[in-house]
């Protein structure tokens, strides 16, 4: 009895011996696994944001500069329920110029009218008053354009000219969202120096005198309306 009490006790040391081994691994091995995890632990990607281009005077110029450098494209063509109207844009004004490709390569003009017509003198095109129209301005930036007038263009019948803002403007900074072209057959010379002429009528001043020829209103809108698609074809 007694040899077998004192196995017994030795049995239950062992026991707790082993125990404590064990548990001292396990304690181990699980700080080793917590390490490693911490060490291999990533960190999420800030994903950086991707600012929108928007033109506005302080980078307009600088932008149109090198944008003409790469975009030569001078011949569009403005389609009417009347007809096409094909222009050629002057190189020799290069700001107006890229100006008016850039907004066409946007899409800008589609779907944009004829708002203002006056018989024998001109028909002005590329506004609307649609919500589309105003948020795609917003989108593209609001910036002025500094006139070109000493290129010696003249307004002869025919040319495509970019009229001023119609902010307080002493300078005659061109809205770069419009354009008129000179319908009277005599010209409009008075506008020279003032405005400036960055293009000519190649095709189509029937279409531009049938358009001259529509009836307006007392803001010389016309009574229906004349939408526009414009594309490049050179």
């Amino acid at each position: 009895m007694i040899l077998n009490m004192g196995l017994f006790q030795k049995i239950f040391v062992f026991t707790l011996v082993c125990i404590f081994f064990s548990c001292d691994n396990k304690k181990k091995y699980k700080n080793k696994e917590i390490n490693i995890t911490e060490k291999n632990s990533v960190k999420p990607i800030q994903k950086k944001e991707n600012k929108i281009f928007v033109l506005e005077d302080k980078n307009a110029i600088p932008f149109f500069y090198e944008y003409a450098k790469v975009n030569k494209e001078n011949k569009i063509r403005i389609e009417t329920k009347f007809g096409n109207i094909d222009i050629r844009l002057f190189d020799e004004t290069p700001y107006h110029r890229s100006n008016f490709i850039y907004l066409t390569k946007k899409k800008y003009f589609d779907g944009t009218f004829f708002h203002r017509v006056v018989k024998d003198f001109i028909i002005q095109g590329g506004n609307s008053d649609s919500y589309e129209i105003s948020k795609r301005r917003k989108n593209i930036g609001r910036y002025l354009l500094p006139p070109d007038t000493n290129k010696g263009f003249k307004h002869h019948r025919g040319v495509i000219s970019m009229p001023s803002s119609n902010i307080d403007n002493p300078y005659k900074l061109a809205s770069p969202y419009e354009f008129f072209i000179v319908q009277s057959k005599n010209g409009a010379y008075h506008l020279d120096k003032n405005y400036t002429v960055f293009g000519e009528v190649i095709n189509g001043l029937s279409v531009v005198d049938r358009i001259s020829n529509l009836e307006t209103d007392k803001r010389e809108w016309p009574m229906e309306n004349i939408k526009m698609k414009v594309y490049i074809i050179d």
